[in-house]
């Protein structure tokens, strides 16, 4: 090994100049330590676990001392903030030429020794705790999540071991394994039903409204439930009791701004707002698809009215007396986009290209619009000092509605087919015209509330107790008149003196449903003992949840099964600053949840006939983990599970009806690791590398296995067990934060994702005959001729990997007087497109049999990079 003096020496003389004056300016570049200790201002006791909010927007935690060891300039003063639970937030002035700083805090209430525990845990901060949850503090979601065409909390989430890849432009991933839609979100305590902007393109979430964010996918606490996979649980940022606090951010399509001020210096008022202007996004992909061949961006062209997102957050808290105190979160947001399809075939235009092939002429007009509110408020009352008792009462409301239509009409298509299957011939070419007619409309309403009481009942011991309520109302309305095709012979049997002349037919099938409400209602209970020895040793917690669902409306009423869920959790310190290891710990637990399944709100009075029991979707999970501390605050996790999810409840439609079919008996089969290596609260470079592996299959016992007489809502072709849609093996996610001085950051993601299931194909394309029938039933006369190939679903075939490897430039400037931040990020996201895309099946115009080029994949990417910047000016 060379060392660095002899390193310096074989340097020729220029280099050696420049080498000394690197060396000369390290002290002014990187600063100095410098140590704060964190102390209650009234007891003199040191506050561990408290933050320091560092002025370059980094966070600290105190040890078990208070202390906090951070860099700070020699060349000016900087100010730092520190927190803690139950107290008020305090500033101090980092002064030159100082190395050691006091910084108290006084206590905003009745909340001492164990209360402060309590609080902490219950006050919404998030936390990581092995076996529970996972969470992301302000700093990382700033890095992490602050970046793309939009920025959105989200994409610091699927960074995290556990949560399934799922592209850029999708905000619903799959937390070990369960259904994207299992993830249950709650935003400071109130249940989120719809959290998504675009259709779960992103979520409401904005990383500067959030100050931590902290998924649950282990056996998590009986306090909540609602789910089967995994709990989302979003703090927002709190008004300053003492200062005045504003901020504007500008990102590639999106102004945000918030605003906080002070009341009596006993709470505050917070109002953020986030408006996008997508505009210029749409104009440039639009340019680039007309100037290139990429197929994928060609629905760009389309737009009429580019998709915006509209929203604002308003968080408020006061403190009335040393024992009460009042808090309010509010939400509102409006998403939407307006498009206008046209071509009719003429040079340059948009031909080849539609949802159902190539057409001489198509047209597609359509609005979406989607907008959701709500509001939750909250009282913290302390009637002994061993004593919380929380109450909280909130309701909201959404509405969603889709308009349009679809016309198309072909011409002078080429029959590969000389005559029917009666021998009766055909034409040389046919023409092909219609227009389908869209609406949808749904609104929903819901109020909860729920009440928390916990009580140190001393010697480490700790009795919690609870009540919820959430009631449901939705309202919908449909007209989907739907085309669909059944083989002859099948159509046949079920329309007695029908006599099918060609290999299929093409038929209407109305859809729709005018005024369709319906209402459920949860009612929860649960109850807890959490125990901690004295020297933090061992721990566990044991807790029992009652959820009782009833749902009615559409001309019924009924309850469904009682959901119990037992829940304990163990905790197990082996050692303590032995050797290399700062701490060594181990964990097991096992839990049953419970959630109600979405498709109840559609049950109508006939489908109750026969008996039908209503279920809810039920799992228990049993895991194992450790976690290793090290020195550098590097830490090491592993975790391993296994679910096995029971009475889920699917269902699928008739072909040739509308008529449902419910069934409560699916079950699924998951088990896995994740692995997380992590190291906090670098000076010059922090981050985590993120391994998960997962095996789930599902099955649904009632399907048939026919798939021409049953269009299937769920994903199972019959009753086998089978891999989803959304299935990876391995996801790999490495986050890296390199900063070569106080001012600058690059931050660097680089993730490996296995491809997702991909069906097999089993022939070639072959034609086939199709009679159109008019909207009545009678035959037109007409035929046309459409191509298809068999497929079947292979569990040895997948789409190939996804490798998205996204750079983020991040600048920082800081006034001398310490109290305003200005930041300035350049990114640039899924790099690797251009050469590494996922492949799949070739897919080809049904009317044609023409092979479209490119590949299907399982989710929204785009292939090419995607740039992004964003400035940010806080105060």
């Amino acid at each position: 090994m060379v060392s660095s003096s002899m390193r310096v020496s074989y340097l020729p003389k220029r280099g050696l100049v420049v080498a000394l004056i690197l060396l000369g300016i390290q002290g002014p570049l990187w600063g100095r330590d410098v140590t704060v200790t964190v102390m209650d201002q009234d007891l003199g006791m040191p506050l561990e676990g408290a933050e320091i909010h560092s002025f370059d927007g980094a966070s600290y935690q105190a040890d078990g001392d208070g202390r906090v060891t951070f860099e700070a300039p020699d060349d000016r003063p900087v100010v730092v903030r520190g927190t803690y639970p139950g107290y008020a937030p305090g500033r101090l002035v980092i002064e030159p030429g100082k190395d050691a700083f006091t910084l108290e805090l006084l206590l905003s209430g009745i909340l001492e020794a164990r209360e402060l525990v309590l609080e902490k845990s219950r006050s919404g901060e998030s936390e990581s705790r092995t076996g529970r949850s996972v969470a992301l503090g302000e700093e990382e979601i700033r890095r992490t999540g602050e970046v793309g065409v939009i920025e959105d909390v989200m994409s610091s989430i699927k960074l995290l071991p556990g949560v399934g890849y799922s592209g850029l432009f999708n905000a619903l991933p799959s937390i070990r394994g369960g259904q994207p839609g299992d993830l249950m979100a709650a935003m400071d305590g109130f249940y989120i039903e719809n959290p998504y902007h675009w259709g779960g393109g992103f979520s409401i979430f904005d990383p500067k409204m959030v100050k931590s964010a902290q998924l649950s996918h282990g056996v998590f606490s009986v306090r909540y439930g609602h789910t089967i996979s995994g709990l989302l649980d979003i703090s927002t940022r709190k008004p300053s009791a003492q200062d005045l606090e504003a901020e504007l951010g500008i990102s590639t399509s999106a102004a945000n701004a918030s605003v906080s001020f002070p009341i009596n210096r006993k709470g505050g008022v917070m109002v953020m707002g986030k408006v996008t202007y997508y505009d210029p996004v749409v104009w440039a992909a639009q340019g680039i698809s007309r100037a290139s061949d990429l197929e994928i961006l060609k629905p760009v062209e389309a737009i009429a009215v580019a998709p915006y997102i509209r929203s604002t957050t308003l968080t408020a808290g006061y403190r009335f007396t040393d024992n009460l105190e009042m808090n309010f979160t509010g939400f509102f947001g409006a998403d939407g986009v307006a498009v206008d399809y046209k071509t009719d075939g003429s040079p340059g235009g948009i031909t080849g290209y539609g949802p159902m092939g190539s057409f001489s002429s198509a047209e597609i007009e359509g609005h979406w619009i989607n907008y959701q509110g709500f509001g939750l408020a909250g009282l913290t009352f302390n009637p002994r000092n061993d004593m919380v008792l929380k109450l909280g009462l909130g309701g909201g409301y959404a509405r969603f509605e889709v308009d349009g239509f679809m016309a198309y009409s072909v011409r002078d298509i080429p029959f590969n087919i000389a005559a029917l299957p009666n021998g009766n011939p055909l034409p040389s070419t046919f023409d092909y015209d219609t227009r389908e007619e869209i609406f949808s409309a749904s609104t929903s309403a819901n109020v909860q509330g729920r009440a928390d009481f916990d009580w140190d009942l001393g010697r480490g011991f700790l009795l919690a107790l609870g009540l919820q309520e959430l009631y449901s109302r939705l309202g919908s309305e449909t007209d989907f008149p739907i085309r669909t095709e059944l083989p002859s012979p099948y159509y046949a049997s079920t329309h007695p003196g029908f006599i099918p002349t060609a290999d299929y037919v093409n038929f209407w099938v109305p859809y729709r449903v005018e005024a369709e409400k319906s209402h459920s209602l949860t009612s929860s209970g649960y109850a807890l003992v959490e125990y901690g020895s004295p020297a933090g040793r061992f721990g566990a917690e044991l807790g029992l949840r009652l959820d009782q669902l009833y749902v009615g409306g559409n001309g019924f009423s009924a309850g469904a099964r009682p959901a119990f869920s037992p829940r304990l959790n163990l905790d197990l310190n082996l050692l303590k600053h032995k050797g290399p290891l700062e701490s060594l710990s181990l964990t097991a637990g096992t839990g049953l949840f419970s959630s109600a399944n979405d498709v109840f709100t559609i049950l109508r009075a006939e489908d109750m006939d026969g008996g039908l029991k209503l279920r809810p979707n039920r799992s228990v999970t049993t895991l194992g983990g450790l976690r290793a501390e090290f020195p550098w605050d590097l830490s090491l996790a592993i975790e391993g599970y296994y679910k096995y999810v029971f009475d889920r409840t699917y269902v699928f439609t008739g072909r040739d009806s509308p008529q449902r079919h419910f069934y409560f008996d699916g079950e699924g089969r998951i088990w896995g690791f994740d692995v997380l290596l992590k190291k906090s609260q670098g000076r010059r470079l922090d981050g985590w590398i993120a391994y998960s592996f997962n095996h789930a299959m599902y099955r649904e016992p009632g399907v048939p296995g026919d798939p021409n007489l049953f269009r299937n809502v769920t994903e199972a072709v019959s009753a086998d067990w089978y891999y989803p849609s959304f299935h990876r093996f391995h996801v790999l996610n490495l986050i890296l934060n390199v900063k070569p001085t106080e001012k600058f950051t690059i931050t660097t993601r680089l993730g490996f994702a296995s491809g997702v299931p991909l069906s097999t194909v089993m022939t070639g394309k072959q034609p086939y005959s199709v009679e159109l029938l008019n909207v009545d039933g009678s035959s037109s006369g007409s035929y046309i001729q459409k191509w298809k190939q068999i497929t079947a679903r292979d569990k040895g075939n997948r789409v190939s990997f996804s490798i998205p490897l996204d750079i983020k430039f991040s600048l920082f400037n800081f006034k001398s007087n310490g109290k305003t931040h200005q930041e300035f990020y350049v990114a640039i996201e899924n790099v690797l497109s251009l050469v590494h895309t996922p492949k799949g099946n070739s897919t080809f115009n049904p009317y044609t049999g023409e092979e479209h080029t490119g590949s299907m994949t399982a989710s929204y990417d785009i292939p090419i990079p995607i740039p992004s910047f964003g400035f940010k000016w806080s105060y």
